[in-house]
């Protein structure tokens, strides 16, 4: 088989480190790859291409800003991505995230529709399946087509022109008819999400699994990082965000709960406010891009907390219990869901008495549940497992 990917990065962020793993597993197993992305550095890998300069992608999001329309621009990298499906004529073309001002979606999938061409489209986000939010949180007009967006200058970027309704209308048109794609969510909470949606509840619908290489995520020796950070030994609760004080990721609950668990100290990894501000216990540090030393931070720790508001999936939640460390934290669509219910806990988003309590209660259950925690996080979220699914679907799209 021949699989080509398309993302918005390579071996950087979430998604591009998904599809950097999928490359190497596909070729792994005898199969062609090819990758294409816009953003970032240009990479030496083989058959891996930048199809977007820098340049045309700050037009891109420059012309988003003034039309209102986030995934209509990108001439010449669409033109250059077309041009290598056509020349590379794979079996499956697998699009991942699709934002970041790279290249026009509207045409692609119209491309891929006419020409038949087997596609999957894994949803990381709500992006494809409204009129641009890459969360919708409580709106409902998604549902209905985004005709009354009141979040619209977040969603594009544009401060004049309210053109949801518009973006709904023309990703519906491009799903319309397309037969051959198959939308994969990574989590159940978002797939049924997008089967609610109109842009999409006419198409395949399957859940795989975010993976993470779980050879680094591991339960591993830590001391060195107690004695790198002056931590205490004590009962150590971890937070990790890239960026703690966004009202997305609930910094502001980490600090809250801090204050009224004074004799637990808290670990937080990506933290970018000011010190001063802090409770005594606790320990920021700035985020890290060293994946083994946040296995180690995972390790450390007695509990990793989440208080995102909204979240497809959580790899924070998947990292740690790979660890053999239990999470809790705030229902926020995807964790709950994604998460081992036995070595995790999830109470109503905001309530802080709530939170607490489930913390209290799980902090001393580490050492009696990490081994077999870290058996059943092994096998359910291992790139291995993500990637065997993946090559099972692609597979089963090159033989119908």
């Amino acid at each position: 088989m021949k699989i080509l990917q398309v993302n918005n990065f390579y071996n950087r962020g979430s998604t591009g480190k998904i599809v950097y793993d999928l490359n190497r597993y596909i070729i792994k197993k005898g199969h062609q790859s090819i990758v294409c992305y816009g953003r970032g550095p240009k990479t030496n890998d083989e058959n891996v291409y930048k199809i977007s300069t820098e340049l045309e992608a700050k037009i891109h999001g420059l012309q988003t800003r003034i039309q209102g329309l986030e995934f209509s621009h990108s001439f010449f990298a669409t033109n250059k991505l077309i041009s290598i499906i056509k020349s590379e004529k794979p079996d499956v073309v697998h699009l991942h995230c699709l934002n970041c001002n790279f290249m026009n979606t509207y045409r692609t999938l119209d491309f891929l529709k006419k020409n038949k061409i087997n596609t999957v489209l894994t949803l990381h986000a709500e992006l494809m399946h409204t009129g641009g939010c890459g969360h919708a949180y409580d709106c409902q007009e998604w549902k209905t087509g985004c005709k009354n967006c009141v979040n619209f200058r977040v969603a594009t970027g544009s401060k004049i022109f309210n053109r949801t309704a518009e973006a709904f209308d023309k990703m519906k048109k491009a799903f319309d008819g397309f037969d051959t794609v198959t939308i994969v969510a990574v989590s159940p909470w978002l797939s049924e999400r997008a089967k609610q949606s109109p842009i999409m509840q006419n198409n395949k619908h399957l859940i795989i699994d975010n993976g993470i290489n779980t050879d680094v995520f591991r339960p591993r020796n830590f001391e060195n990082l107690k004695e790198k950070y002056n931590i205490p030994d004590t009962k150590i609760i971890l937070h990790t965000t890239p960026d703690f004080l966004s009202d997305i990721k609930g910094g502001k609950f980490v600090l809250k709960l801090a204050e009224r668990m004074k004799e637990t100290v808290f670990v937080i990894v990506g933290f970018n406010g000011n010190n001063k501000d802090l409770p005594k216990n606790v320990i920021p540090i700035k985020h890290t891009q060293d994946k083994d030393e946040m296995a180690q931070f995972y390790s450390m720790a007695d509990l990793t907390l989440l208080t995102s508001k909204r979240e497809t999936f959580s790899m924070v939640c998947a990292e740690s219990l790979c660890c053999g460390t239990p999470v809790v934290g705030f229902k926020a669509g995807g964790p709950e869901t994604i998460s081992i219910p036995e070595y995790s806990e999830f109470v109503e988003y905001g309530n802080i008495v709530e939170l607490e309590k489930a913390v209290m209660m799980w902090l001393d259950k580490k050492s009696g549940v990490t081994k077999e925690l870290v058996r059943k996080a092994g096998e359910k979220y291992s790139s291995e497992k993500m990637a065997e699914n993946y090559i099972k679907l692609y597979r089963e799209l090159s033989e119908s």
